[in-house]
């Protein structure tokens, strides 16, 4: 027995190799495993498998793509076509026009990135001294060191301090918190940033009027909001991107995980013309940040196709038709006693499970049942299926957490 060479993301170091499933094939919303056992994925793996796995066009985009040239940077003076072509395509459906794309290959990345061009385009403008980004609790924003610092989730920064400087952490749906700490400290902020729906930390949406109210004291205080939609964007909530569904419009969005489907990593920003404006305002400065893979071609060639399976499969009206009826079944086991609360954004949610039952212990359980969750905490399992889940597969997964929970 043997830890083997993989050092595990989020997993135990001392866990053995052979504790965990290997996943070998996928097809639809299913992925089967080595010792072919097939199971629904009830959380589109990692949030991202929005058009769910095995779609031929993807593999052939991809594969088209390698053999003209798989990878090549885009630092100056370089550039390709299937970045320029995503970079167009995702501008015009950003909720701001004139928008323009920067590229990264993650959402930790692009979260990184998010904070530094608020920050230059803050010096850009005549305001260097506006280098606060204010976060709020139970965040989830990645784990390299901006996103960590900004961070909501006190387990997931233990031990990996001193953090990045000028991140500040407020309650999270308080917004007369906000409110205060704008009024004394506005003049330093460069920007809020926030998930339109706060996904890793457990699915919490956010609290009527909570995204407008920050909107307005952006607006108050000159300065940037950035929607974290990592999760959010590309159909999870029946539109393009959040900002869409919540009818409040930032100034940056993240994006990653279902912009690809994760076929291949990418993510990236997008920005309104006020940053851009910024940045754009001396044709001899120089951004000097960027990614080896920032533009990677392959990359950008799966989010096209990706995108077409989006647009072309109507999979924006799928999102409001499953998460009703995923999450109608969950109420029902509610109103059974075997859940504390379900909460949900169209296609997102989580349930809280009743006292007694232990959230990582159910999720074996629905394992062993065929079906795949995540226990983010001892409580909780969060739910996120492809958008092309069947009625019927999600019948199995409503039934399976009750057999679960009964059992």
């Amino acid at each position: 027995m043997t830890t083997g060479a993989f050092l595990h993301p989020y997993a135990k170091p001392t866990r053995l190799q052979t504790d965990f499933i290997r996943v070998v094939r996928g097809t639809g919303s299913t992925v089967t495993d080595s010792a072919g056992k097939t199971y629904i994925d009830a959380m589109a793996s990692l949030w991202y498998a929005n058009v769910g796995y095995g779609q031929p066009s993807i593999a052939d985009a991809v594969a088209n793509q390698m053999h003209s040239i798989a990878a090549y940077h885009c630092f100056e003076p370089f550039s390709n076509e299937p970045a320029e072509a995503v970079c167009e395509r995702l501008a015009q459906h950003a909720p701001f026009a004139n928008a323009r794309v920067f590229l990264t290959s993650s959402g930790s990345e692009a979260v990184d990135s998010a904070m530094k061009l608020a920050r230059i385009a803050q010096v850009r403008r005549g305001h260097p001294e506006r280098t606060v980004i204010v976060t709020r609790g139970r965040a989830y924003h990645g784990v390299t060191y901006g996103g960590l610092s900004a961070q909501g989730l006190p387990a997931n920064q233990e031990g990996f301090g001193p953090f990045v400087e000028g991140v500040v952490n407020l309650p999270p749906d308080d917004i007369e918190a906000m409110a205060l700490f704008m009024a004394e400290h506005g003049h330093t902020v460069a920007a809020i940033m926030t998930e339109p729906v706060q996904g890793a930390g457990g699915v919490f949406p956010p609290t009527p009027d909570y995204l407008a109210g920050l909107r307005r004291l952006a607006d108050q205080h000159d300065t940037l909001l950035i929607f974290d939609e990592v999760i959010c964007a590309f159909g999870r909530l029946g539109h393009w991107f959040g900002a869409e569904h919540f009818q409040v419009t930032p100034d940056l969005i993240t994006f990653a995980k279902a912009v690809t489907s994760g076929y291949i990593p990418l993510g990236g920003v997008i920005a309104n013309r006020r940053v851009c404006d910024a940045l754009e305002s001396d044709p001899n400065w120089m951004l000097r940040h960027g990614h080896t893979y920032s533009g990677h071609p392959t990359a950008c060639a799966a989010a096209l196709a990706n995108l077409d399976i989006i647009e072309h499969q109507n999979l924006f009206a799928r999102a409001p038709q499953l998460g009703d009826r995923i999450f109608d079944g969950f109420e029902s086991l509610q109103r059974d006693g075997l859940l504390r609360e379900v909460r949900r954004e169209v296609a997102v949610g989580a349930t809280v499970l009743a006292e007694g039952r232990d959230a990582f212990a159910t999720r074996d359980a629905l394992l062993h049942a065929g079906v795949i969750t995540r226990a983010v905490n001892p409580e909780t399992l969060t739910w996120c299926p492809p958008l092309v889940i069947t009625d019927k597969e999600i019948d199995t997964v409503v039934d399976a957490l009750s057999v679960a929970l009964r059992s």
